[in-house]
């Protein structure tokens, strides 16, 4: 693939494992400071961490990670992964980008390299890992579009934020293209691109939210919802679990949900792939491979780097036609006959 819980202290529990640990590392030793939706979110940070994984078993390396429980946990995880233990250190989120910054600064010989972010002017030591997740919400916007028997669709973010709303921007653009194409009149609610206004719980670790904001979005009419906010989306699968499929589909985001939420999976109608799992392990190699560049990485359709999941147990739900328009969708994205952008 080629791409363009804490102590009384402040330093999480997990911080004074890993330096307990430092004399076991090997050779190289590939370092996760997570944001606050935690390793097993079933989302974000899982995926990250798979990177990690993925480039642990393919290059025989160590790789390790500490948890964010809370924002202020931040500089206190970066802090404890200083001292020449770690030949990269990962950072997960566009929250992290601060006090990113801050650790790389203080430390110009750690090579970093941090996920949902982008620096301008960029950092001597850090690679920006970013995406462009709204080409692959455009076809999953799409696909709601023609699925959906109420015409109408619903959406809401966990918080206001670039790496959040492009998800929401993409979902949009695709159900305006079905409209203007077949000339219906699906609506989206919970998001207005045009005055970046919309429906956010403000955190990403309450499934509770998740299940009030689908039902508020079910009463008025949707019944395929897109929630951008990690865990807290397991809660709106929750509520479509109960209500029944008939009335109610989820689409996932950043994991194919339909086997990082199996209790649930049947409920998704597809995901949106952020694949930060592959990003984060083509940064690990390039580390270990001595090729470390600062910069960006963006991935796209193109390179594989977002994409949408299969449709799983909707197979056969989604009509022949569909499919084969949203093959050409994804084709005229790529080629750049299709714009993205509303």
């Amino acid at each position: 693939m080629t791409f363009p819980k804490r102590g009384p202290i402040g330093v999480s529990l997990t911080a004074a494992l890993f330096i307990a640990a430092a004399s076991t590392a090997s050779a190289f030793t590939a370092c996760q400071v997570t944001d606050t939706g935690g390793i097993d979110d079933s989302s974000f940070n899982q995926t990250a961490w798979k990177g990690a994984l993925d480039a642990k078993e393919s290059l025989g390396i160590e790789a390790r990670y500490l948890e964010s429980q809370a924002e202020s946990d931040y500089d206190a995880n970066l802090n404890s992964l200083q001292g020449g233990e770690c030949d990269v250190i990962v950072t997960v989120g566009f929250l992290m980008g601060d006090a990113t910054k801050k650790s790389a600064e203080a430390n110009p010989d750690q090579k970093f390299s941090i996920v949902d972010f982008a620096y301008d002017p960029t950092l001597p030591n850090v690679l920006g890992q970013v995406y462009a997740t709204d080409e692959a919400a455009f076809l999953a916007g799409y696909l709601a579009a023609g699925m959906s028997k109420t015409g109408v669709l619903g959406t809401f973010g966990g918080i206001n934020i670039p790496p959040v709303t492009i998800f929401m921007d993409g979902f949009v653009a695709g159900a305006n293209y079905y409209n203007a194409q077949k000339g219906t009149n699906v609506m989206v609610l919970g998001w207005d691109a045009e005055a970046r206004e919309g429906l956010f719980t403000n955190n990403f670790e309450s499934l509770d939210d998740g299940r009030t904001y689908a039902q508020n979005l079910y009463d008025e009419g949707a019944d395929i919802i897109l929630p951008v906010a990690g865990p807290v989306g397991l809660g709106s699968a929750a509520l479509a679990d109960e209500l029944g499929t008939d009335a109610l589909k989820i689409i996932g985001v950043d994991a194919d949900q339909y086997l990082t939420d199996p209790e649930k999976g049947h409920v998704y109608l597809t995901s949106i792939l952020k694949r930060m799992d592959s990003t984060v392990k083509a940064v690990i190699e390039t580390v270990h491979a001595g090729e470390f560049e600062p910069g960006l990485l963006v991935g796209t359709l193109a390179n594989d780097g977002v994409s949408m999941a299969p449709f799983h147990d909707f197979e056969d739900a989604v009509p022949a036609e569909l499919k084969a328009e949203l093959d050409d969708i994804r084709a005229g994205i790529i080629d750049g006959s299709i714009k993205v952008a509303n």
